[in-house]
């Protein structure tokens, strides 16, 4: 597991702006969705990748538990899966140029093809019937021409996000920046992403908590959960 450490002179200046060191811990659960970012064989099992994050298996437990809570509390979960179409090849070929060894980028692309084996979910994450599955064409969710997940969270109400995920400066930082853009409150789970390194993790979790919302554990996003829908059944 990633050693999480976001200096203290960051701490300080968020308190001092906003005047909370967590200033989403008022979330509504019933309003609040669970976005898993990428968490696909093509990145968390070696056979199968090309761009392969060996941290990313350490945290399918925390990711599992968090969307239970959020399913138990009245939220829903997202699971987002990187998808390369032919499409996607002309209308991103940028990218794609930019991809190095031409050997390993087909195998990338191989990898990330709707039916392949590395576009499939990991074996061990828990998936519900009343989750969704969202392809993303792009490193960010929410951007114009990726996906439809705006659409899907806006017409079913849903105005806060938790990103979870990998790579947590790439697809997620990517997703969660874009989603406080267009007006989500946004929360990056601090054990529920994975990088390549620590320092590639913390660097993203600070940029985000600086300026983009806030960030959590697992376990502190689960009791904010359970306690406001308590509060909430209580009113």
């Amino acid at each position: 597991m990633h050693q999480v450490s976001i200096p203290q002179h960051i701490i300080d200046r968020v308190v001092d702006r906003r005047g909370t060191d967590h200033i989403h811990a008022d979330l509504n659960p019933e309003t609040t969705a669970l976005i898993v970012v990428d968490l696909q064989n093509a990145f968390m099992v070696e056979e199968y990748a090309a761009a392969y994050v060996p941290e990313a298996v350490n945290i399918v437990p925390n990711v599992n538990r968090l969307a239970e809570a959020v399913r138990e509390t009245g939220g829903k979960v997202f699971w987002i899966r990187n998808t390369i179409t032919d499409e996607t090849r002309e209308t991103w070929s940028h990218w794609f140029a930019m991809s190095g060894d031409k050997e390993r980028a087909a195998k990338r692309q191989a990898n990330m093809v709707l039916g392949a084996k590395g576009h499939e979910l990991h074996t061990d994450l828990v998936v519900k019937p009343e989750d969704e599955t969202v392809l993303k064409q792009r490193f960010s969710a929410f951007i114009q021409g990726s996906s439809n997940l705006h659409e899907l969270l806006k017409a079913q109400g849903f105005d806060t996000v938790l990103i979870t995920g990998t790579v947590t400066n790439v697809c997620c930082e990517s997703s969660a920046r874009d989603a406080m853009m267009l007006n989500y409150k946004t929360i990056m789970i601090s054990d529920g992403n994975a990088a390549l390194t620590d320092a590639e993790h913390n660097a993203s979790l600070v940029s985000i908590y600086a300026t983009f919302g806030d960030v959590m554990d697992t376990d502190m996003a689960i009791s904010y959960l359970q306690k406001n829908a308590t509060r909430k059944a209580a009113e």
